[in-house]
């Protein structure tokens, strides 16, 4: 039996069918809390677990089947997609590093900002660079090496300036004309990406200029140190290739691709590395993405055998069972969206899921569509911004050697963007839009 015949999930609803995710995280999250340390139990056992339970609870099918059908989710095309960038991003990652322009890049921004003010700019050009290109991976690749080598001159903590770049890295992931997740909401909800734009920004900015306030107050003490090493401006261009050719549209796998290669030519040119060091750099970046490798591909699988079963069905009837106004409206398509995102893992495939259901729900109750887009769209980052199994918290961990646990405590900004986007539901605002 191949791929391309297995068999159609049937159309039902089962709460049964959300329990894998239920184990996965009583063994990862629960587990860790009770015992106060976040390292004992790996999260690919946690995935490896619920992956091996989520197959024992299908019912309807062959073994074969099962494991067909859980493949099937692995090896989807956005899966598939994420693990190439992956990959790249391991081999630029520490090719760059053992060139010399992470360090390079350090001591740049050492150099241009004052010491009380780290914190800020770094969320700043995180919230700039995610607008620009409009992917979140993208700019937690690109800032989290360089943040966590601020952090090692500054002794600052570094579990929260991962955090400062993840959090705006999810800022121009919900703004950008060019995320997918803003493509994906103003397409369902059809409404033009300008108007989603307006309103987003009603609800987006003043989060992102709380936070901002806080990470100027925060970084107050911080100090640079007076003998930070000269500026090496040749050894930056890899990091300015990377963000240049991002910043004007180019596809993040070429960009990456751009990047690995530049780091290779200054490389070479400086001694810093001969043809094999520099082979060898990209290799070990790409097995230290391994373990990054796999449990993006064991979470495609058990989220699949999770929509197969019925689990997602079984939260778009429930949720939409009591709606009678539209403020219950707006507050169904918010819980849609972040429970599909809960399940799914990926905020634009979230979206487009629940995506035409938000719509009906809208039209129904007279929801501004622009409103349901901003919602949609929102409500995804923010889910996707705080889940420990999401795309990118994992990476910016796998960068920045830690659990992705140490890192969901310090994400004031997506916290921030939920509660704005729930006041305003609650309050109704903005009023044009409500």
């Amino acid at each position: 039996m191949t791929l391309h015949n297995q068999p159609v999930a049937p159309h039902k609803s089962s709460e049964w069918a959300l329990t894998p995710l239920i184990v996965f995280l009583c063994l990862y999250l629960v587990t860790s809390f009770i015992i106060n340390d976040f390292y004992k139990i790996p999260i690919t056992v946690a995935f490896v677990v619920s992956s091996v339970y989520s197959l024992f609870i299908t019912k309807g099918l062959s073994l074969n089947d099962r494991i067909l059908q859980y493949s099937k989710g692995a090896a989807d095309t956005n899966i598939m997609l994420m693990i190439w960038i992956f990959i790249l991003a391991g081999a630029f990652a520490q090719s760059a590093k053992m060139m010399g322009a992470i360090d390079a890049t350090v001591n740049l921004t050492l150099h241009l900002l004052p010491g009380n003010l780290l914190f800020a700019g770094i969320f700043l050009a995180s919230c700039f660079i995610s607008l620009s290109i409009g992917t979140s991976v993208g700019t937690i690749v690109a800032l989290v090496p360089v943040a966590i080598g601020i952090a090692a001159k500054t002794n600052a903590d570094i579990p929260f300036v991962t955090a400062i770049v993840v959090g705006g890295a999810f800022f121009g992931d919900n703004l950008s004309f060019i995320s997918d997740t803003t493509i994906a909401a103003t397409r369902t909800q059809g409404c033009v990406m300008r108007d989603k734009f307006r309103v987003n920004c009603m609800i987006a900015i003043p989060a992102a200029l709380i936070v901002l306030i806080y990470y100027i107050i925060s970084g107050i003490n911080i100090e640079t140190l007076p003998d930070s090493q000269p500026i090496n401006w040749v050894k930056i261009i890899p990091y300015i290739i990377v963000l240049g050719t991002a910043i004007v549209g180019m596809n993040v796998t070429i960009v990456l691709l751009l990047g690995l290669v530049s780091t290779g030519i200054i490389g070479l040119i400086y001694g810093d590395f001969d043809i094999f060091g520099y082979f060898g750099a990209m290799g070990d970046g790409i097995i230290g993405m391994g373990e990054l490798i796999i449990i993006t591909l064991m979470a495609g699988g058990m989220l699949e055998i999770i929509r197969y079963n019925g689990g997602i069905n079984y939260i778009i009837q429930h949720l939409t069972r009591h709606i009678r106004k539209k403020r219950g409206a707006e507050l169904c398509i918010a819980a849609l969206v972040s429970l599909a995102n809960f399940c799914t893992a990926n905020n634009t495939i979230a979206i487009i899921t629940v995506g035409p259901l938000a719509k009906s729900i809208a039209e129904r109750f007279h929801v501004d569509k622009r409103k349901s887009a901003s919602i949609l769209d929102t409500c995804s980052c923010v889910v996707q911004g705080l889940i420990p199994y999401g795309a990118q918290m994992l990476i910016a961990a796998e960068l920045s050697g830690l659990s992705p646990i140490n890192i969901i405590g310090y994400l004031y900004y997506p916290a921030a963007l939920g509660i704005a986007t729930l006041c305003s539901i609650l309050f109704r605002f903005p009023r044009k839009y409500s």
